[in-house]
């Protein structure tokens, strides 16, 4: 079911990662792994969120550059594989540090940074962070994104095929997929999370409806045989997407039942929202308060019985 659709009938009718400065060296390049993931392409995990690496003898290509306290780590690894280290091309899949901290690195050796407009103004002015009740500061302007869009998808101009584009508010305000047509490699940021809790940054505009719709847009893009890259977490499949689709499904239309009624996260834990599912939460009241909360930010859209 499209989460839209329920939009338009019922209108018918942050994790941080900070270590102090002389413990980051040592600990990052120890805890940095190169994961294979497909001819010309490897994962390094470890630097906080995963970052995908296509790698060239004409450059590098980048899906994210991890947490800043792993930066120099990160550098480290990519001077190893093919392309040497030399960046050409950074993707950010959304604003949070754990997916920009080695931005400014790549920005200053003039990799073209290319997200969403909403990553790029998140970066360049201080935002709130609700969960800690400070402001994160803004970036440098070398660290910013210079090739942006707001909607739709987008081919990157080359030998191969590097499409990209908006997962409307599946997970912040800002997210897009990047799939490496010719050699069938998807990276979908948080979009999907094969391992950890999901996590819906309600504050940052992302929502459990907006989770659906962006794993039904990304279902119709794979096949088979497409390597998945997360932001954490392994490298999935097609079957391993469908299932999530289907809890993210089934999560959304019991949450709907339970606005309808008026209650509240716990109450929602209480009459069983997290009993049946084909997976286990670590924090189910984490997620179902998220969850709720991203609710009530499109309360007057859901249903014509919502109020």
């Amino acid at each position: 079911m499209n989460r839209r659709a329920v939009v338009k009938g019922a209108l018918g009718g942050v994790l941080g990662l900070t270590l102090p400065p002389f413990a980051r060296s040592a600990f990052s390049q120890q805890s940095l792994s190169v994961v294979p993931v497909s001819e010309g392409f490897v994962m390094l995990t470890g630097a906080g969120g995963n970052v995908l690496v296509r790698t060239a003898s004409t450059g590098q290509v980048l899906v994210d550059s991890g947490a800043a306290a792993f930066t120099d780590a990160v550098i480290k690894r990519l001077r190893g594989l093919p392309g040497g280290g030399r960046v050409t091309t950074l993707f950010n899949t959304h604003w949070h540090r754990d997916q920009v901290g080695g931005n400014l690195a790549f920005g200053r050796s003039e990799a073209t940074i290319i997200a969403h407009e909403k990553t790029r103004a998140r970066l360049a002015t201080d935002y709130y962070l609700g969960y800690e009740d400070r402001y994160e500061n803004a970036l440098p302007a070398a660290s910013r994104p210079t090739v942006t869009l707001f909607s739709g998808d987008k081919t990157l101009a080359g030998k191969e095929r590097i499409e990209y584009g908006h997962l409307l508010e599946a997970h912040t305000d800002g997210d897009i997929y990047v799939f490496f047509r010719d050699a069938n490699v998807l990276a979908a940021g948080d979009a999907i999370s094969p391992l950890k809790d999901p996590v819906l940054d309600w504050f940052g505009g992302g929502w459990l409806g907006g989770r659906a719709d962006a794993q039904e847009k990304l279902l119709k893009l794979v096949d088979d045989k497409t390597r998945i890259v997360p932001s954490y977490g392994p490298v999935v499949g097609r079957a391993e997407l469908q299932a999530e689709l289907d809890l993210t499904g089934m999560l959304f239309d019991r949450m709907l039942e339970f606005v309808r009624k008026g209650m509240s996260a716990q109450d929602m834990l209480d009459e069983g929202l997290m009993k049946g599912l084909s997976r286990t939460f670590r924090d189910p009241y984490k997620f179902a308060y998220d969850a709720y909360k991203g609710y009530w930010a499109h309360h007057n859209s859901l249903a014509k019985d919502v109020l």
